[in-house]
């Protein structure tokens, strides 16, 4: 089959989405499929630019090239999800949450705008009636699956993959930190784990892996580190290499990974395969659907008393965090995530 994988590409920015439709276009080549990622660049501010970009992708016609009939149109991300083809299939990373559950929330910036709401109105419109075009949908996790359901009443069932180079993962010597990979936003709430620290009575360490969205928000992370007199216990490592951030996993005590509501999250299945618990939170989504508490890792309130206790708890009991960690590791192979099965699902 000759394919296109549809998605949007932010300047600049290479994360957890464009890693999954890497690892999307690598699956179905190995599969002796041609295949091609179209991404277009994508700006969200201000929102009215939204709606030029809806408009921009509807009239966008990859059915054929040069006169060679394109069999199957994959979309992932809004808007890129709205390219119409009469063989699309939607895995779906997210939709636009800020016109979601992030407004619902009060944490997104389009309700900010005077015309938010209605610029929000017309994204759920064209989400309603054109998400059902496509032949199949299908989602990433339950969480985005719930999501979809609650607010278009949509049914989609989640795939699973694997992250990145999942069999390079390894354990090695424990040494004395915990590890919290993520891009530096709010919605990672790595200040929550901050704000922990101050409130822990072992001498726990952190070393945050990523780099800022917004440079001025990796500011206010080091200013509040510098508050609360953090800068022997926290670490800033910025990028790191996929060598690098193994080995960070491979000696880690464990994993802190405690997002708002994430969709899927790499990290709690790289915490598995590297052998390490996952420390997480009760509103963290995406975790939730792979971390059993108490056997894999530790779920807690989002507040810092309660992330503070979970890392002094495991940082005393280093026995415990290493058992935690063998029980994720088998978890993670009793759910039997594979490529193999995702391509079968969004050709079928």
């Amino acid at each position: 089959m000759k394919i296109v994988i549809a998605t949007v590409k932010v300047p600049f920015v290479h994360g957890g989405a464009e890693l999954h439709a890497e690892g999307l276009r690598d699956a179905l080549c190995a599969e002796g499929h041609e295949v091609e990622i179209v991404a277009l660049p994508f700006k969200w501010y201000p929102p009215e630019r939204i709606l030029d970009q809806i408009l921009a992708y509807r009239l966008l016609d990859v059915t054929e090239s040069a006169g060679v009939p394109v069999d199957r149109l994959i979309g992932l991300k809004f808007p890129a999800y709205f390219i119409p083809h009469p063989h699309k299939v939607l895995w779906i990373l997210h939709q636009h949450r800020p016109a979601y559950d992030l407004w619902d929330a009060a944490r997104g910036d389009l309700l900010h705008y005077p015309h938010g709401a209605h610029i929000r109105h017309m994204i759920q419109q064209a989400d309603r009636s054109l998400l059902p075009e496509a032949k199949a949908i299908f989602t990433n996790s339950a969480n985005v699956s719930q999501r979809l359901k609650t607010y278009c009443g949509i049914h989609a069932p989640p795939l699973y993959h694997p992250p990145p180079h999942a069999e390079h993962f390894y354990a090695g010597a424990v040494e004395d930190y915990f590890f919290f990979p993520s891009r530096l936003q709010p919605l990672k709430r790595q200040a929550l784990v901050l704000e922990a620290l101050s409130h822990t009575r072992q001498p726990v360490r952190v070393c945050f892996a990523g780099m800022a969205d917004y440079p001025n928000y990796e500011h206010e992370l080091r200013a509040l580190a510098r508050k609360y007199k953090l800068h022997h216990r926290v670490e800033w490592l910025g990028h790191v290499t996929e060598t690098e951030k193994r080995a960070l996993y491979a000696h880690a005590v464990g994993i802190v990974f405690s997002p708002l509501d994430e969709d899927y999250g790499y990290v709690t299945l790289e915490a598995m395969l590297a052998c390490k618990l996952v420390i997480t939170c009760t509103d963290s989504g995406g975790p939730l659907e792979f971390v059993r508490a108490r056997e894999t890792g530790l779920i807690v309130d989002p507040t810092p008393a309660a992330l503070a206790h979970a890392m002094d708890e495991l940082w005393q009991d280093r026995d415990r965090a290493k058992h935690m960690g063998e029980a994720g590791l088998a978890h993670y192979h009793r759910l039997g995530i594979t490529w193999s099965k995702v391509v079968q699902r969004l050709l079928s």
